[in-house]
């Protein structure tokens, strides 16, 4: 009898690194796959769905305007019952470090259900930084069977916590699956930009800078296009009111400087392709445009994807004015310095952890 396993999404960075184990088990004929959707983001998850052609079997639509922390968990946790007592699963997989990956293992942990936590052992030993993010991994690393970690410096991680060596799994991380699969297709940004210029690309979005520290990287974004004429800056805004007013109230009137809707997966790709430059707080961005060999200035002051900062292409600069700009202008005025973090390395993986997670799972799930 075939093996049934759920895999969950929710929001926009899980379905990405998630699609390609997803499709990986549905090629496999001892899994009965079935896919639950809790739609933490709704729209940013289903685009992502579309573009991979992955369709939810189970849709709890959990997202509500300005949902407390304390209210989306409860309601998880109250729907996900009910959809665990139905499917019965042998296996569920959820990826990373959302509400929804969190509720999902203590979930899973309630009715006896072997979790597996892709993308696993990321930590950056701060529980409040990022914040919620840090404690959910955190207790999603407690609750897990199989703990598919993306480097052998997250599989320290776990050791140091006491997991067993032989539940962890070095697989490298699924976004590089996923960003191989597309970054080959001839992707549009669907937004016309000077193509004279250089590109800054931004994202910005982390609860942890809400407030002044947001506003400093408003006003550095702001200070780079006032000193640059040759660089046109792309915003793509965060539809989160703590984001979006200041943003606006500091940043839309600036003849470069685009703000825009968040974009879709393969436009957002495309986007990171075309950049010079990317100023970010996304995890997401620090693992896949190192690919891509472009150079990251991460607006946090730490990080729990240490490995390509210890390669040079990324570089912690945090929620600081003066930071920002002293790098941003480094990078833009320096060709060589710009080379040395524009060199295209990969330390999160070479496009096959899907490939290896279904491969372990197959050996435990059948032997």
């Amino acid at each position: 009898m075939a093996k049934k396993i759920v895999c969950v999404v929710g929001t926009r960075p899980e379905a990405i690194k998630m699609a390609p184990v997803i499709l990986a088990l549905k090629k496999e004929s001892w899994i009965e796959v079935r896919v639950l959707a809790t739609a933490q983001h709704r729209h940013m998850l289903d685009q992502v769905l579309a573009a991979f052609a992955v369709e939810p079997d189970v849709d709890l639509d959990i997202m509500r305007p300005n949902q407390a922390l304390t209210t989306l968990t409860a309601r998880l946790l109250l729907d996900l019952d009910d959809v665990l007592q139905a499917e019965k699963p042998d296996v569920v997989l959820a990826q990373g470090d959302t509400t929804t990956v969190m509720t999902v293992a203590l979930a899973c942990f309630y009715h006896r259900i072997s979790f597996g936590h892709v993308e696993a052992g990321l930590r950056t030993g701060d529980i409040n930084n990022p914040f919620p993010e840090e404690m959910n991994r955190t207790v999603a690393g407690r609750l897990s069977r199989w703990h598919f970690a993306p480097t052998q410096s997250s599989r320290y991680n776990l050791l140091r916590e006491g997991v067993s060596g032989a539940d962890i799994y070095v697989t490298g991380n699924t976004v590089i699956d996923a960003l191989m699969t597309v970054a080959k297709r001839d992707l549009d940004i669907g937004i016309d930009l000077d193509s004279s210029k250089r590109l800054i690309l931004v994202t910005a979005h982390r609860r942890e800078n809400f407030g002044e520290p947001f506003r400093q990287v408003c006003r550095a974004i702001r200070a780079l296009a006032d000193a640059y004429p040759d660089i046109e800056i792309l915003y793509p805004v965060h539809p989160n009111p703590n984001v979006t007013e200041m943003a606006h109230a500091l940043l839309a009137d600036h003849p470069r400087i685009r703000l825009c809707a968040p974009l879709d997966y393969l436009p957002f790709v495309a986007a990171m392709k075309r950049a010079y430059l990317i100023l970010s707080d996304s995890g997401g961005v620090q693992e896949e445009a190192p690919a891509l060999g472009k150079p990251v200035l991460v607006l946090r002051r730490e990080t729990e994807r240490p490995e390509a900062v210890t390669e040079g292409v990324v570089k912690l600069v945090g929620p600081d004015y003066d930071a920002i700009m002293m790098e941003s202008m480094r990078l833009l005025d320096d060709p060589a310095y710009y080379a040395s973090m524009a060199r295209g390395v990969s330390p999160y993986g070479d496009g096959h952890a899907s490939e290896r997670i279904v491969a372990i799972l197959q050996k435990d799930l059948t032997d």
